[in-house]
């Protein structure tokens, strides 16, 4: 693909991103790359972005979208990883040494490092939540009359604490040092070991609140809002927004695939692993659907009100509240939402620390130290967004917006571009064959398919989304 043969998957070393450290299992590989892809993005976002563009018409453009470019995007980022075995400016290095490529790899780093400072509020907003619905203090006051006055009561509760300054910060800086902790036990101990334990504890959640939201009345309307797809709805601005939704869901463009794939054995099937976190994020994201649209029906709440943070910390607490058992309901869902933000968080913040580690040849301790330290300030920074900073812009917003709109919006399409362009053009020639294949072991019928994709699909899609961005 390249006039460049010098290197390849065989010549590429066999250790791993973090000083020769590589994920144990295969259950680890899937679990820790399946967590950095199922987050906030597919339990928080998704259904807000279904429920603005259409229901069912947007879920069946996602699912074409994860099937024509999410898998192969994927597959040319781990590719890349493993080939390079570093971390996501060392792999453009190696694999491109003299030019200039490693920028796309500053720019997922950064881009995941800017995210990971607004991530951090969301995820101590959460933490919050938890233990508010443990403590009872999340319904204090809440009143029944009506879905009217529920709602106020929620919305002036999520206004007054976020504006409080103090509160989310503690929250914030505690979900920074947790992530922390885990991070400077490295690869096995600390990312898998996590990872290991909170995926199947939080598709256990998300599978007793399907059944749940299920048994309700009137969850068969929901369900067909859901799943029934209104072609009329269909147009570009939903075609793009379910392009950008892909990306955010899969964690594309960021590096954090470019990290993982780098500890992964050589004995990885990519194809296989791509395949399955795809199809298990994409399931995710579904479930969620599932639990979101027929409880809304059910409760005969405004649809039209479910947008972002509104969706989970105002209208569930509201539902949770007309529920029998419903704080027990909130503490179940609110730990769902916490063992998502720390698979986000964590996947995210790895990027920058592996970075660190062989840029500059530091300890994992002090790497992890040097890029978490400084979220104290850049997330306080977010979090006071919403309080004593709120009148402070950027562009005409406030910085935890921005920081949310410029790297949605901007980097992550950016970076993929780059990514697919790299490796369907530039990359040394065999490169992306002899990692998809398997050196022709594997999926050998499939990779004409997955070669066009990421040389001529994959790039003129991202550049949709950049477009309809801009």
């Amino acid at each position: 693909m390249g006039k460049n043969t010098t290197t390849s998957s065989s010549s590429a070393s066999p250790a791993g991103g973090s000083g020769g450290a590589l994920f144990k299992t295969k259950a680890g590989v899937i679990a820790a790359t399946l967590g950095s892809a199922v987050g906030l993005g597919s339990i928080w976002r998704f259904p807000a972005e279904a429920q603005a563009n259409g229901g069912g018409a947007f879920l069946l453009l996602y699912l074409a979208c994860v099937l024509v470019l999410g898998i192969p995007v994927m597959l040319a980022e781990t590719s890349l990883g493993r080939a390079g075995r570093a971390d996501a400016v060392g792999s453009y290095m190696k694999l491109a040494p003299g030019k200039h490529w490693w920028i796309a790899g500053a720019l997922g780093v950064l881009a995941s490092y800017l995210i990971i400072s607004f991530y951090m509020v969301v995820a101590g907003w959460t933490l919050q939540y938890l233990w508010d619905s443990i403590s009872g203090a999340l319904y204090d006051g809440a009143v029944s009359e009506s879905a009217l006055a529920l709602e106020s009561t929620f919305h002036h509760r999520m206004e007054r604490y976020i504006g409080s300054d103090m509160a989310p910060l503690i929250s914030t800086f505690v979900m920074i040092a947790l992530n922390a902790g885990v991070l400077m036990m490295g690869v096995q101990k600390g990312i898998e070991r996590a990872s290991n334990i909170m995926m199947p504890l939080l598709f256990v959640l998300l599978l007793i609140f399907s059944i749940y939201a299920l048994t309700l009345p009137g969850a068969g309307e929901g369900l067909e809002f859901f799943f029934r797809p209104d072609f009329s709805k269909i147009t570009w601005s939903v075609a793009a927004n379910a392009l950008g939704q892909t990306f955010f869901s899969l964690s594309l463009g960021i590096g954090i695939l470019i990290t993982y794939a780098s500890y992964y054995p050589s004995s990885t099937n990519l194809v296989s692993t791509s395949v399955t976190v795809s199809v298990l994020t994409t399931f995710v994201a579904v479930m969620m659907g599932v639990i979101i649209f027929p409880t809304v029906f059910s409760f005969n709440l405004d649809l039209s009100q479910l947008r972002g943070t509104t969706l989970v910390f105002v209208t569930l607490p509201e539902v949770f509240s007309q529920m029998p058992g419903g704080r027990w309901w909130s503490v179940l869902f609110f730990l769902l939402l916490l063992v998502a933000a720390l698979t986000s968080t964590i996947s995210l913040s790895e990027v920058s620390i592996l970075f660190v580690q062989k840029r500059f040849r530091r300890s994992r301790v002090a790497a992890t130290l040097i890029m978490m330290c400084p979220l104290f300030l850049f997330s306080a920074l977010c979090s006071l967004s919403f309080g004593s900073l709120a009148d402070l812009k950027l562009f005409g917003l406030t910085i935890f917006n921005f920081l949310d709109t410029f790297t949605t919006n901007w980097l992550l399409p950016v970076c993929a571009f780059c990514t697919v362009i790299f490796m369907g053009w530039f990359a040394p020639r065999g490169t992306l064959r002899d990692q998809v294949t398997d050196r022709g072991t594997v999926a050998t019928r499939l990779y004409p398919a997955i070669c066009f994709i990421v040389r001529w699909v994959a790039p003129v899609l991202i550049l949709v989304i950049l477009i309809t961005s801009i």
